[in-house]
């Protein structure tokens, strides 16, 4: 990290001293040869002989790094004074189910908003069958600009519009945002519970009173159903140095990766089958994770409905010395299962605050999304 501090010197004061770059400026093709190099499918193939996603995710997360870096490179410097960083992922869309790991794949992305120090990044998957690339998932990344010690943020390249296309997007690049915000300000942790809401969980309560006694303690379990707290899966990862980044942290897509592959064993233990990823959207990077840290993942499925099943993972470290916990991400997976999944049921009130958001979360994927080729 010494060796970034000289760069500091590079950096713009204002945006205004930046070049403005076009959205071809950033765009990139990236092809992983699964098809054509099969010593590389050792890593990427699962057990059920498809792609593992938590590798994509990976993948996704150095790409969206490197749009980023493309954008805001500078021909005249030999190294870039910026440390890019995902702060969000903000939607993954799935449009099919299965990822096969004997065919070619190939990324393609670009910058599609700038604000003054952050930067949206869509990313495209495609697989190729019979020699034609057909859609696999489509990404939105925030990516973030700071300073070479990764201390404060940095300036960025200010992005142009070209058409009618790239204005659409920048404009839906600028709803995101404002979208983010409203989310945030609405938050269950900060704000209650709609009316509707409300009446949701009230509805439950009632549907689990024991009619035989008169206590609002005495809960029944209706048929087909499973109480959240028995709904739960956790696990814990040591970070060592074979998992830092260029900082000198824990690399995030890692983290992403770790974190899919328990929300993905809790659907599967919770629904009886191989469950399918189908979005993954609102993943928010609050802390980075050191070398050397105790990484406690946590996962919870919080909403089901039919053969769905929306899973939260939370993840915190945990430091020895001072025995302090603090939280580094909360990750959002919808998952779908081949046959009807148990409805999961809250009991507390905090659990019906995570069912709620859970269902949020679901109605996003839901309306976003429209489960393709599911």
């Amino acid at each position: 990290m010494k060796d970034r501090e000289s760069l500091s010197s590079l950096l713009a004061n204002q945006q205004e001293n930046l070049p403005a770059r076009r959205m071809k400026d950033s765009y990139i093709e990236i092809l992983l040869p699964l098809g054509s190099q099969p010593e590389m499918r050792e890593k990427y193939i699962n057990v059920y002989n498809s792609v593992r996603f938590g590798r994509l995710l990976e993948d996704l997360d150095s790409i969206g790094v490197l749009i980023c870096y493309t954008h805001t490179k500078n021909e005249a410097l030999q190294r870039s004074p910026l440390s890019i960083v995902t702060a969000l992922v903000d939607k993954i869309d799935m449009r099919k189910k299965v990822v096969y790991p004997d065919r070619d794949i190939k990324f393609t992305g670009n910058v599609s908003w700038v604000g003054k120090t952050s930067m949206e990044v869509k990313m495209h998957m495609f697989q190729d069958h019979d020699g034609v690339f057909s859609p696999v998932l489509n990404a939105t990344f925030v990516m973030v600009a700071r300073d070479p010690e990764n201390k404060r943020p940095a300036f960025v390249n200010p992005l142009i519009p070209e058409g009618p296309e790239e204005e659409e997007l920048f404009r839906q690049g600028e709803l995101n945002k404002t979208k983010r915000v409203e989310i945030s300000t609405a938050s269950l942790l900060k704000m209650a519970p709609t009316a509707e809401e409300r009446k949701i969980i009230h509805d439950i309560f009632l549907n689990t009173l024991d009619t035989k006694t008169v206590s609002f303690r005495s809960r029944n379990l209706p048929p087909d159903s499973v109480w959240m707290e028995d709904a739960k899966l956790k696990g814990l990862e040591i970070c060592h140095p074979q998992e830092r980044n260029i900082f000198n942290r824990i690399f995030g897509g890692f983290l992403m990766r770790k974190a899919y592959e328990l929300g993905w064993a809790n659907a599967c233990t919770y629904g009886g089958s191989r469950p399918y990823v189908v979005a993954v959207d609102d993943i928010m990077f609050r802390k980075p994770v050191e070398i050397g840290s105790l990484l406690y993942l946590s996962s919870q499925v919080c909403y089901t409905e039919n053969n769905y099943m929306q899973v939260r993972v939370h993840t915190e470290v945990f430091i020895p010395e001072t025995r302090q916990h603090y939280t580094t991400n909360v990750f959002h997976f919808t998952f779908y299962s081949e046959k009807c999944v148990p409805q999961v049921i809250p009991k507390t009130y905090g659990e019906s605050m995570l069912y709620l958001d859970g269902k949020r979360h679901f109605g996003n994927a839901v309306n976003g999304n429209e489960l393709h080729g599911l």
